[in-house]
């Protein structure tokens, strides 16, 4: 990120061995690796965690063109830049969309990138058509359907208080992404009526004290950018991620089933994208850092460990 575009990176360090930057997905912060930021610091990491473009303190331009994934990996070299970090490789951690643009930091700019963790969200090669083709057929109930249209989502999230809205995304427990006939998705979507085990209601309340400040635009331009992306990475077309790389993800996670991920996994496609890769399928859903943060933090440090051996 700039320093205009994110004015909100979180730092924390001891004694600085390895610069490490996390990246979160949708409906998060930097504050979603609050668990890991301990962890690689009392490891002798620097780890910087940044709230994305559209996200809490960093600027959230309306106009959906400004959130192409180019706009996105430019923003993580010029955090690093900024950071004093251009001439260190860095290890870059990312779940959901902040696993996108890991993934794509990684393809764009391997000179930056010392290793790479994605979370929840694998690399997926560059489709033969665009996203919009591939989505047509779940249909109009589809949550990236949705997503397309400008202000139809945003409409549709203001019924509810933002706490609400982000308690239905912390609880999604579906195997199917899609909303019946007519139905909204952010309707179709169920708030657990229980608190979060892993997530505080003073945690809960500085999320949604931030998504009140921002809103959602931002986070949903992304998805308005897939068919413009797919045009903008026709160069990288069955390009490979050659940086060392592992995947951690839920057995229960959402995508498991709804994307494909199990069977891209264990099939040997994902291996053949990304040739240097580690797979580690853990207990627990799509927020997988917040969950399962210690098992998670022990994945993590146990791959970096690997490449800051003396």
């Amino acid at each position: 990120m700039t320093e205009r575009t994110s004015r909100r990176a979180r730092t924390v360090a001891h004694s600085v061995s390895q610069p490490n930057q996390t990246e979160h997905g949708l409906p998060e912060l930097w504050l979603s690796w609050r668990h890991q930021m301990a962890a690689l610091a009392a490891r002798g990491f620097r780890a910087l965690a940044p709230d994305l473009r559209g996200y809490g303190d960093s600027s959230a331009p309306t106009d959906p063109a400004a959130y192409t994934v180019l706009h996105l990996v430019g923003d993580a070299v010029a955090l690093l830049d900024h950071l004093a970090a251009a001439l260190a490789q860095v290890f870059v951690v990312g779940h959901d969309w902040g696993a996108q643009v890991a993934w794509h930091l990684c393809l764009l700019r391997p000179d930056r990138v010392r290793a790479v963790v994605g979370l929840g969200v694998p690399y997926f090669p560059r489709a033969p058509r665009p996203m919009a083709e591939l989505f047509a057929a779940r249909g109009d109930g589809f949550y990236i359907t949705q997503f397309q249209e400008p202000g139809r989502a945003e409409k549709a999230f203001a019924c509810y208080d933002v706490a609400t809205v982000l308690k239905k995304f912390y609880s999604i427990e579906l195997d199917d992404l899609a909303a019946p006939p007519g139905v909204e998705i952010i309707d179709f979507f169920q708030e657990s009526s229980s608190p979060l085990p892993w997530m505080t209601d003073e945690e809960l309340g500085q999320y949604a004290e931030k998504f009140q400040k921002s809103g959602f635009t931002g986070p949903l331009n992304y998805y308005r950018m897939m068919d413009t992306n797919w045009m903008l990475t026709a160069p990288w077309h069955d390009a490979k991620i050659t940086v060392p790389a592992k995947f951690i993800v839920g057995e229960k996670d959402i995508g498991m089933e709804s994307f494909g991920t199990k069977h891209y996994i264990e099939s040997g496609g994902f291996k053949s994208n990304v040739p240097d890769l580690e797979v580690a399928i853990i207990e627990g859903h799509h927020f997988l850092q917040q969950e399962q943060a210690e098992r998670v933090n022990a994945e993590i440090l146990s791959f970096l460990d690997k490449f800051t051996e003396n």
